[in-house]
């Protein structure tokens, strides 16, 4: 018996994923024909900004190859448009005359561009942007044409003015909006958006209506005419002023269309054995153009043709999480409020931060974000469920974290999210099938999530939380995966290539980075700034220019941000040890301020928990102690236990051997968090055997360990060598550090750089090179010397702004 014919008619996003859930539902229940009418497989047109500004390429954006189509039994015609749909002898026509016969079909006819019907619209020049041909031909003409004016002041205009700046072209864009992405953000964040493209080469002209487009003899564009009578030049005009559900072939077949064709709940059409998914469908009176409710289309309509029949679309909350050139934003629900709602704003403009929550009967119905989106899952799940929030609203402004739904304080803010939570809205991806994945999948790497579960595959703003889900599920072996890649999309380069570039060519800040190596973003990103601000610090110590922005917000305000908003506070306590007089101090900080919790660290410390950020620098003074750097990328601690000095088993001094360490390392900056510990003896109770640098006494000197790692998954530490003496000790430590923190990635421990280069060769550069060790050391002296502690800087006055509560307007 053969089986029963389904044919797709658009091979996009949608008709796919519906095809893609199907064969998880039915895998062999149907024969299935694509016809595409782009002579491409499926890819991502989320990402079609990023092969414009050149930071990937078409192939890296094909979501399914053509070898996809074939292990999974589908015919796929590529570049074969459907001209016809008969509906009564149930065969579709193609644009050859070629007739292919199904008993069910699927409409995926998506959009078509909006053309402004204007004067000079059909010049040569004039583009819409919709697909890679668009992006291919823009991409063409940045190479010979010099001025751009991008009509619409949206998501897919800026995306095109971005990318067409960054091949070199002075861009106009003009939006007849008072702000920029008017249906996405509200004014104040628009205004934001504005000023932060502005300072990166854009040009805006705002509340300006497009009345015709200015040509040449030829044929050709030479600019652009507005309503007030005022022209500009360019050569090049795309027009981005929105899209239309692609009805054609669906009136033509006499289906009911208005706004799109008209589905049910089950998405199928005024035709039964039609059903339409995406942008081409009008469901309930909305025609949506986000990719999160395509693929709940997708779900539902793969649940009826597997023959189901239980699968309700009932709409979609719509939320708009957004990269725009490097800047996060964020809305969903009635961000824009009205005189029944009440709205809660924090504004911090020179730092790049905007916040509106909009709450009506104790429930958050809307939100704008700007600059900082990293609550946004959590807001628009609030959203979403309709939770009363009225036992949150004083902490909701400061975002999951605050709040008692994050978890335990410390644990990465996943560790509080529970399975059935949502990790990717695009694709509609919860943790636990991400948690699944990783553990039954063997998966290693976020591009390894990505093909297993689509996770961050489309916009790519869930990226950051993925790597946190294996970095929690995997521990350490997360990083284990060599960083043969590029930084980050900024760039083509390694992390490798960088730093041989900053060393080779005496690179000693941002700009000169970026300048040289021909950075795609002029600014970097949150990913690569940080990465390369440390490797110009660890090359070029006391030249190069320290960048606090480029740092995250811990190393910043040298304190750990806690899950309520407030600060941890570590004074440095050398090897553990202490006196009367710090602990007198210590007493009497925590009763001026009133700190919520002391508590005795695993590093040998006293912590003070629950410092309000405006009183950091004030506890610093009072306490009179140095900065622990318990909260950066640098030395921790060194842990000693009382060794020959108290304990009968001790065979040497290892609280003083901590002490000298402690300060030799004293404010080392380091790819990642560096620990110590020495033990008195064998018996090791410093737990030196699982530190990045251990140090055991022997009764005729001192044994060596490197490599080790407490953390999620323990990494006993691998014997380096044995020294006799105390200074030996500093010297092949120290040399190891410096080796680790000249060729080490950014974010790498030192489990992960032995991993790489192996120990065979930290032991050859270290051990058994005698003039190189001497060499490493020296350096790494060099670096620390005349390194002032950063509390000591911020309590002379350094960055006072930093600790100024931001203004928050209810």
């Amino acid at each position: 018996m053969s089986k029963p014919k389904l044919i797709v008619i658009g091979n996009g996003m949608a008709g796919i994923r519906t095809v893609e859930e199907l064969l998880l539902l039915a895998p062999h229940h149907y024969d299935i024909t694509v016809f595409g009418a782009e002579p491409h497989p499926n890819y991502n047109r989320i990402l079609l900004s990023p092969v414009l500004a050149g930071e990937q390429t078409f192939d890296q954006i094909v979501l399914n190859t053509v070898d996809w189509y074939a292990e999974n039994h589908i015919t796929l015609h590529m570049g074969k448009a459907i001209t016809q749909i008969d509906r009564i002898r149930r065969v579709v026509v193609a644009d050859d005359g070629s007739e292919t016969p199904y008993d069910r079909l699927l409409l995926a006819t998506g959009s078509t561009p909006v053309m402004l019907p204007i004067p000079g619209k059909d010049l040569n020049g004039v583009l819409s942007y919709r697909d890679i041909y668009d992006t291919d031909t823009m991409i063409h003409a940045a190479t010979t044409k010099q001025t751009a004016v991008v009509i619409g002041g949206g998501l897919l205009g800026l995306e095109a003015a971005n990318g067409l700046m960054l091949r070199g072209m002075a861009v106009t864009v003009v939006h007849l909006g008072h702000w920029l992405l008017d249906r996405q953000l509200d004014v104040a964040a628009g205004k934001l958006l504005e000023k932060s493209l502005r300072e990166r080469g854009l040009t805006f002209l705002l509340g300006q209506s497009t009345a015709a487009i200015i040509g040449n003899a030829a044929g050709d564009v030479c600019g652009v005419r507005f309503s007030d009578g005022t022209e500009i030049a360019a050569d090049l005009v795309v027009m981005a002023v929105g899209i239309r559900p692609n009805t054609q072939l669906a009136l033509a077949a006499g289906l009911h269309c208005k706004n799109g064709i008209v589905v049910s709940d089950a998405l199928q059409t005024y035709d039964p054995r039609i059903y339409a998914v995406g942008e081409c469908v009008n469901h309930r009176g909305t025609a949506y153009g986000l990719v999160a409710p395509l693929f709940e289309m997708a779900k539902v309509a793969a649940n009826h043709l597997a023959l189901m029949g239980y699968g309700q679309y009932q709409g979609s909350i719509l939320s708009t999480k957004l990269k725009v050139t490097g800047i996060d934003l964020f809305s969903a629900g009635d961000f824009m409020g009205s005189d029944e709602a009440e709205e809660i704003v924090l504004s911090d403009p020179a730092g790049g931060v905007y916040k509106k929550l909009v709450i009506k009967d104790d429930k958050l119905i809307g939100a704008c974000l700007y600059g900082d989106t990293l609550d946004a899952a959590w807001y628009f799940k609030l959203l979403r469920d309709g939770r009363n929030i009225s036992d949150l609203r004083d902490h909701l402004m400061f975002g999951e974290s605050s709040v008692g739904d994050a978890g335990v304080a410390g644990q990465s803010r996943v560790s509080g999210m529970q399975d059935k939570d949502e990790v990717c809205g695009c694709n509609g991806v919860c943790k636990g099938t991400i948690v699944k994945a990783i553990n039954e999948q063997g998966l290693f790497t976020v591009d390894d999530v990505k093909k297993h579960t689509k996770a961050a595959s489309s916009c790519g703003s869930c990226t950051g939380l993925v790597e946190q889900i294996l970095m929690n599920t995997l521990g350490t072996h997360f990083q284990e995966t060599p960083k043969t890649k590029a930084v980050c999309g900024c760039t083509d380069h390694t992390h490798a290539q960088v730093r041989q570039s900053i060393k080779q060519h005496h690179l000693l800040n941002h700009a000169q980075v970026y300048e040289f190596m021909d950075w795609r973003t002029p600014n970097g990103c949150a990913t690569c700034r940080p990465a390369v601000n440390y490797y110009l610090l660890s090359t070029w110590p006391h030249e190069s220019v320290d960048d606090p922005q480029s740092r995250f917000v811990n190393e910043r305000v040298h304190a750990n941000i806690q899950k309520d908003g407030t600060f941890s506070v570590i004074p440095q306590m050398k090897g553990g040890v202490t006196n009367a007089s710090e602990l007198r101090r210590i007493a009497d900080v925590a009763d001026k301020y009133a700190v919520p919790l002391l508590k005795v660290t695993g590093g040998q410390r006293i912590d003070l928990l629950g410092i309000k950020k405006e009183d950091l620098v004030n506890v610093w003074a009072d306490l009179g102690m140095q900065s622990g750097h318990a909260y950066g990328k640098s030395i921790r601690t060194v842990k000693t236990c009382v060794g020959s000095e108290f304990c009968r088993f001790g065979t040497q001094n290892s609280t003083q051997m901590g002490i000298d360490l402690e300060t030799m390392l004293a404010n080392m900056w380091s790819p990642h968090k560096v620990k110590l510990a020495v033990s008195g003896c064998p018996r090791n109770c410093a737990e030196s055997g699982i530190k990045d640098v251990g140090v055991i006494a022997v009764e005729s000197g001192w044994e060596l360990y490197v490599g080790g790692n407490g953390g999620i998954k323990t990494e006993v530490a691998q014997f380096f060598c044995k020294v006799k003496t105390a200074d030996e000790v500093k010297e092949y430590s120290g040399a190891f550090l410096q080796l680790y923190r000249e060729e080490a990635y950014y974010l790498d421990r030192t489990v992960h750089y032995i991993a790489r280069v192996g120990l065979d060769y930290v032991k050859a550069k270290v051990v058994e090179d005698a003039a190189n060790r001497q060499a490493l050391f020296e350096r790494l002296l060099y670096s620390l010397d005349g390194l002032r502690d950063p509390w000591a800087e911020r309590i002379a006055g350094k960055a006072k702004r930093e600790f100024i509560p931001i203004k928050v307007i209810a």
